[in-house]
């Protein structure tokens, strides 16, 4: 499994685990409904060679940072937690942004508190506040670094003048945004990324998201259908693999309440697509 410096200071493997979907469901609200065989798949994930682990506060709100810190205190060496900051959920459709330096602050100290650590490896601006200054938020994010309450920071679902005026205050260490094969629209955020050392980390790496539940790209239609077939592979693990063909910076982080999938999954990072086949799923 290949792997990226994130921030030039931490080695993570490139297939990571989004743990968004260990919570109550629907709206990804309240506790997960089976927290032991939750912290079955954190640690079954570990030991596949996953080192970064994807979550944040506004999971359950709470829940998820809990459920990890169950499963994976103390934190075998080298595995990296990234969280996210800056969303207030107080239902399943109940949530709206909230990027003031007071929130921002509060909100990076209770997750040091759930996750059971001195200092978060990663915290990423959980989206952008409209009501807020983007300069004031990543100024407060930068603060906490400064604290030594933060390691790396990182941002979520921004735009690529909203990457570049982050970059202006502070080092950016990764971006997460909405990217699939069924969604090329952070194609220029991505490629900043790769020009400047930055991780880009694509949420719904299989195409699923609040208005696409159940991950279409893992059914083999298409081009991706064909390619799938010809590789011996299922259609998920070349979505997966795709994604990774597309920049080095590339980690991906699907997420799975299966075993069965968890490995499927793990496996998609030694799945090699050809030239021809990367093609022909890039023009779609």
């Amino acid at each position: 499994m290949s792997s990226f410096l994130l921030g030039g200071e931490l080695a993570v493997n490139r297939l990571g685990y989004g743990a968004m979907r260990l919570t109550g469901q629907p709206g990804n609200f309240g506790p997960y409904h089976d927290p032991e065989q939750g912290r079955v798949l954190l640690r079954r994930a570990v030991e596949l060679g996953v080192n970064f682990i994807d979550t944040a506060d506004a999971y359950g709100p709470g829940d998820n940072e809990l459920l990890i810190a169950e499963a994976l205190r103390p934190y075998p060496s080298g595995v990296v937690i990234g969280t996210k900051g800056g969303v207030v959920k107080t239902g399943p459709e109940a949530r709206w942004p909230d990027g003031t330096p007071g929130h921002l602050r509060a909100a990076c100290e209770a997750s040091l508190r759930r996750l059971g650590v001195e200092r978060i490896d990663l915290y990423q601006l959980h989206r952008p506040d409209p009501k807020v200054p983007f300069e004031e938020s990543i100024g407060a994010l930068a603060a906490l670094r400064e604290e030594g309450k933060v390691r790396l920071l990182g941002l979520s679902n921004v735009t690529l003048p909203q990457l570049e005026a982050a970059r202006a205050i502070t080092a950016i260490a990764s971006v997460q945004n909405s990217c699939s094969l069924a969604d090329r629209s952070s194609d220029a955020v991505l490629e900043a990324c790769a020009a400047h050392g930055i991780a880009f980390i694509p949420y719904g790496p299989l195409g699923a998201d609040a208005m696409r539940p159940g991950a279409p790209l893992a059914e083999a239609r298409g081009v991706l259908g064909d390619v799938a077939g010809r590789l011996g592979a299922t259609a998920s693990q070349v979505a997966l693999a795709w994604l990774l063909r597309r920049a080095p910076n590339v980690i991906v982080i699907p997420g799975t309440t299966s075993l069965a999938h968890l490995e499927e999954n793990v496996a998609a990072a030694s799945l090699a697509l050809s030239d021809e086949d990367f093609a022909m799923l890039s023009r779609g």
